[in-house]
């Protein structure tokens, strides 16, 4: 039995000079994000080897400070966040070199999410959580919001970033968690048909809806393209008056930020919708937990739906689903993308090939048996033997 490595992220309340800090750190790691880009730019151009991660923190310590005084202000941020910000770089070549990628852009002010990392180092340097605080390195002691989230052991605590989202801080950090291989599993399989209309049908009856088609949501979505409207005519107007000498940024700003809170109120609705589902297919232990790999890419072609099938994050749910499975110790099950689970009868096995998408309800042909078509899917799903697991 090993371990796994759990996420765990709450807001936190820095002070005022702790945001002048981060602030500081934020803008010094974006720095050196962007001069690790231009330097690989400029040493590709001129035929020179590419520099890695680590012959760069050299080049920079011993060779860039040396050349340019005005820039040691990078030494007086936390080490291991501006290490963290050239490991981070050199990934994006990496990616790009192998073709997963395109080529890194430069990091913005305004417009990249900006993070501050920090590590546990050893015995001389842990990261310490109290009930109501975290004591960061480089940092020190900070205000949590949520108290008794974070785990208080010694040492429990391994890595952790800070990120500003919507004017606000939050703290993420990786904490141990026992696996739970081998643990007594309660109830049969089930299958899971995830969807639109529905998020997801399980194979048990269970329905999860869709939380995007709620009142709530909509009111949210049409409040948002209001502010967004408003938004681009604010930029419009920025860029008008930057012509004639004036300044509107702030007003700008302010808009901009009304818009971010929004978009984070909506993106919080929909991955708590998502995690309750998650939680409670994992609350009774199933036997295994069985979803098909489904073609987003080829479903978000359609461009009467792509909107539909983005907003229900199926990556997001697969991925937080099998690391529930795994802390649980439920085998997780990928059907194939290309299996019939809609068009296939789960009581004859007939296989219907005009079933169309508007055809929300399935009746064989040949048994004569009606039922609901997602239900219809997730039985299938559930008794299927093309599976590989996750």
């Amino acid at each position: 039995m090993g371990d796994l490595l759990k996420g765990m992220k709450t807001e936190i309340k820095p002070t005022p000079e702790q945001r002048v800090t981060l602030f500081k750190a934020i803008g010094t790691c974006r720095f050196v994000y962007n001069l690790f880009l231009a330097e690989a730019d400029k040493r590709y151009q001129n035929g020179q080897p590419y520099m890695t991660a680590y012959n760069f923190s050299i080049w920079l310590n011993h060779a860039y400070l040396s050349e340019n005084p005005d820039k040691t202000w990078i030494k007086e941020t936390y080490a291991k966040a501006v290490k963290q910000a050239i490991i981070n770089a050199n990934a994006a070549y990496q990616h790009f070199f192998k073709g997963l990628a395109n080529h890194p852009n430069f990091k913005k002010k305004g417009v990249n999410e900006p993070s501050y990392y920090f590590v546990r180092n050893g015995a001389k340097q842990p990261v310490v959580c109290e009930r109501h605080r975290i004591k960061i390195p480089g940092l020190g002691w900070v205000a949590l919001k949520e108290y008794g989230y974070f785990p208080t052991e010694a040492n429990a605590i391994h890595s952790g970033s800070i990120s500003l989202h919507a004017g606000r801080f939050f703290c993420s950090v990786l904490v141990e968690v026992p696996d739970a291989e081998g643990a007594k599993l309660e109830t049969e399989g089930i299958g899971v048909d995830l969807g639109i209309k529905s998020f997801a049908v399980v194979s048990d009856g269970r329905e999860f809806p869709n939380v995007n088609r709620t009142g709530k949501v909509r009111k949210l979505e049409k409040k948002l393209k209001r502010e967004q409207r408003r938004l681009s005519r604010k930029r419009e107007s920025q860029k008008k008056n930057s012509k004639k000498g004036k300044d509107s940024s702030k007003r700008y700003q302010k808009q901009r930020l009304k818009v971010q809170k929004l978009h984070y109120r909506l993106d919080c609705i929909r991955k708590d919708s998502m995690r309750q589902a998650v939680a409670s297919l994992v609350k009774a232990k199933p036997e295994f937990v069985a979803i098909e790999d489904l073609n987003v890419r080829g479903m978000m072609k359609n461009r009467h739906l792509s909107k539909a099938v983005a907003q229900q994050n199926f990556y997001g749910f697969r991925d937080f689903l099998t690391w529930k499975c795994k802390v649980h110790g439920i085998p997780l099950r990928i059907v194939d993308k290309w299996y019939p689970s809609s068009k296939t009868c789960h009581f004859c096995g007939t296989l219907k090939a005009d079933l169309k998408l508007s055809d929300r309800s399935y009746v064989c042909e040949c048994c004569g048996k009606l039922m609901d078509r997602d239900l219809n899917a997730a039985l299938n799903i559930r008794d299927t033997t093309e599976y590989v697991l996750a």
